[in-house]
């Protein structure tokens, strides 16, 4: 047990010896557990070096070993749900020495992708795909005559997703080898890994239990009653030790609970397992963040680490997530709080990102009025809209790149019923280490096209106030959309009045150029129109857009330039440009945002200056823009 993340690199003998899985396997099995105990001291090493997510990752630590011993990766395909318990995996893959470079520029992903790694072979990072993905890679295999084990590692978290029933429901139709490992780390499917429940866990994944299984099921076929009453009984008897019925009910053997944190058991099991047909569903119990007290201790606080710096004090290396003193997520959190209390009708609901979402304050003061569904986007929309059609004032708080995943119930259950629903959007825009999966590119760009839809895009923590009290107030669908992370500082006034809808506000008064910003890029947008006498414009809202200023600054300025945090395909600057042509005025336009493509991990600010929306590229590209159009400007 660790209590403090080391400094300085762990003395690893048995771990340096292994590039690849191939090493592992020269290992005796009784050399396995000293191995996992230098694992997990390089891990939570490197993790002190770079952040990052590493709970899940200790939990895992004797499971991949387990898993990396006895299957043939690549060869055989191995997918983790999610993706956050990878990193052991890619220690054993050959990638430990970049260890240090994760969630880097040009460093490893924080989540498995298969362009960094042949033992990465799904990339993730939306949970509950993982069964879905390997009974794909199965029935390939099939197709191809090829014979192959297929392993998916999922959480008791990403299991509560319909999508992962919907992928076990299909499993057992097909009725083919697949191993589907539940990886139980907050016991909220299992109470106990007693003696009793792991020896019969044991016998249940034996060669002579499952042999006589398998026998009596071909006799017995012959005599369906029979039959029916012995698979009756076999069920009652795993009921009695185990929570495995459902998963029988649909057509997987069930083979638990066993302690995951047993490599020598998890190995023997694994090896019965490998000679096993049919489907078959493992679950053990870990303890997320083990083998570090503080992670023990606070498995959800201790989630991710951010970097430990080298001179660090002693108590300093003991650190908990970093807490802004005001992000975008707090704010929202203080304005429901404040709403809640003068308005009986305000119902949160979160698929699974309350804290993040800044709902913990809300979920304690209003305990009654805060529902999290778990991770079940789909249902929170279709949720909210069942309330709403009651007269309840539903606020569903989600990242944009998990709306995504319930842009269908977006669509027909809210906005074709023009319900009043308000969606607080976090994490819109780039989000910087944790990579594509997780970005917010193209909110602006799916939610401006449904009808009905009120779409709001606030510049500060003011302003995200106003916006959010006036997509409550709004009478139908309404989305405010905001990055993650803390605003530039502006105080916020706690008016809970709605703004009017669909009107701008011009922050800059200048010359030729105006430049019509959108949500984060008013901040850099300022900073430009100072170096070129530019008129700023705070667009605040995508859906209305303000066509009057539009017009207005068409007539007054020599040069339209829009700038969004989201991909220019269809985005925010779209709307300017679709209006400017439909109303017939001829102005030379500049539309920045995001490009046409999946940006890799890095530093926000780095990653914004990448693709041109730092404000000093934000000028450069205005002077080129003007000297393209040959349009004389005094400011440059």
């Amino acid at each position: 047990m660790l209590d403090e993340i080391p400094l300085t690199r762990p003395d690893t003998p048995l771990l340096d010896q292994i590039q690849s899985p191939a090493d592992l396997k020269e290992l005796g099995i009784d050399q396995l557990e000293a191995l996992a105990a230098e694992l997990r001291s390089f891990l939570l090493y490197s993790v002190g070096q770079t952040g990052g997510h590493f709970g899940a990752g200790l939990g895992v630590v004797e499971l991949t070993i387990a898993l990396h011993y006895v299957f043939n990766a690549p060869e055989d395909r191995l997918v983790w749900d999610v993706g956050h318990q990878a990193y052991p995996h890619k220690i054993l893959t050959g990638r430990r020495d970049e260890m240090l470079t994760m969630r880097q520029a040009g460093g490893l992903a924080a989540f498995p992708n298969r362009e960094e790694s042949e033992y990465d072979q799904f990339g993730v990072g939306h949970s509950s795909t993982s069964i879905s993905a390997i009974l794909g890679m199965m029935i390939a295999a099939r197709m191809q005559n090829q014979d192959r084990h297929n392993i998916a590692v999922i959480g008791d978290g990403a299991m509560t997703a319909g999508m992962a029933f919907e992928a076990l429901n299909h499993a057992g139709h097909l009725d083919d080898n697949i191993l589907v490992i539940l990886n139980d780390n907050n016991m909220s499917i299992s109470n106990n890994i007693g003696g009793l429940s792991s020896y019969f866990a044991r016998m249940w994944a034996s060669k002579p239990y499952n042999f006589i299984r398998t026998g009596s099921k071909r006799v017995l076929a012959k005599i369906p009653k029979v039959l029916s009453t012995a698979h009756r009984a076999e069920e009652y008897m795993k009921g009695m030790v185990s929570p495995g019925t459902l998963f029988e009910e649909i057509g997987f053997n069930y083979i638990g609970l066993i302690n995951g944190h047993d490599v020598t058991g998890l190995v023997e099991i694994l090896n019965n397992i490998k000679t096993l047909r049919g489907p078959q569903l493992l679950h053990i119990v870990t303890q997320k963040g083990k083998g570090y007290s503080e992670s023990e201790n606070d498995p959800f606080g201790m989630h991710a680490l951010g970097k430990i710096e080298a001179n660090a004090s002693k108590t300093e290396t003991k650190i908990t997530p970093t807490k802004a003193t005001q992000t975008y997520s707090q704010v929202f959190g203080s304005w429901i709080c404040d709403l809640a209390a003068v308005d009986d009708k305000v119902v949160g609901i979160t698929p699974a990102m309350g804290e993040g979402s800044g709902m913990k304050e809300f979920a304690q003061q209003y305990p009654e009025k805060f529902h999290d569904v778990a991770i079940a986007e789909q249902h929170a929309v279709t949720f909210a809209a069942g309330m709403a059609c009651d007269g309840v004032k539903p606020i569903v708080a989600i990242y944009s790149t998990f709306l995504q995943r319930a842009y269908d119930q977006l669509i027909h259950d809210v906005a074709l019923q023009s319900l009043n629903v308000l969606f607080a959007i976090d994490r819109a825009g780039l989000v910087g280490e944790d990579g594509p999966t997780h970005a917010g590119s193209f909110d602006l760009t799916y939610l401006r096209c449904i009808p009905n839809m009120l779409v709001m895009a606030p510049s500060d923590e003011n302003e995200t106030y106003k916006l959010l009290s006036t997509g409550y107030a709004y009478n139908g669908p309404a989305a405010v959309r905001y990055p993650r992370g803390k605003g530039p500082g502006v105080t916020i006034e706690k008016n809970l009045e709605a703004v009017e809808i669909g009107k701008a506000l011009t922050r800059r008064q200048g010359r030729s150029i105006v430049i019509l910003a959108f949500g984060s890029m008013v901040t850099p947008a300022l900073e430009c129109a100072d170096r070129i006498n530019a008129t700023v414009v705070d667009m605040r809202f995508v859906k209305p857009i303000d066509e009057e200023l539009i017009g207005d600054m068409a007539t007054s300025h020599q040069l339209i330039v829009t700038i969004e945090e989201n991909t220019t395909m269809g985005g925010a600057g779209s709307a300017v440009n679709e209006f400017l042509i439909s109303a017939n005025y001829q102005i030379p336009i500049l539309n920045l945002g995001l490009p046409d493509k999946f940006l890799e991990h890095g530093k926000v600010a780095e990653m914004l200056a990448n693709v041109g929306l730092d404000a000093g590229s934000i000028t450069n590209a205005i002077k080129k823009k003007l000297k393209d159009c040959k349009i004389q400007s005094e400011a440059i």
